[in-house]
């Protein structure tokens, strides 16, 4: 829900990543929560990390749909994001080290 209680959640949670610029759309929660230097209105910013989010919904869409490798537990689910972030982000693949 677009409320200001949610917002506050969602920043509680992304302060130990130490996040320095904020790129949002126009609702009013961050611009009462956030810092005007940390905060800037619009798309401009956004457009590869929104490549970004496709393509990961794309590669890991065994999260969302019950296919034959669908898993019911979250540890596995929380296994297979951290294995492709690590691959994505950092180059890390796991079947490099037999």
């Amino acid at each position: 829900k677009r409320t200001d209680e949610a917002f506050k959640e969602l920043q509680t949670l992304l302060e130990p990543l130490d996040i320095k610029k904020y790129y949002t759309d126009d609702w009013g929660a961050y611009k009462r929560n956030l810092p005007p230097e940390q905060h800037e209105v619009g798309k401009t910013n956004t457009q590869k990390i929104e490549r970004k989010n496709l393509n990961f919904r794309t590669w890991i869409k065994r999260l969302a749909r019950r296919t034959i490798c669908f898993s019911k537990l979250e540890s596995m689910h929380d296994t297979v994001i951290g294995l492709l972030i690590n691959r994505v982000e950092f180059g890390i693949d796991i079947h490099a080290y037999h």
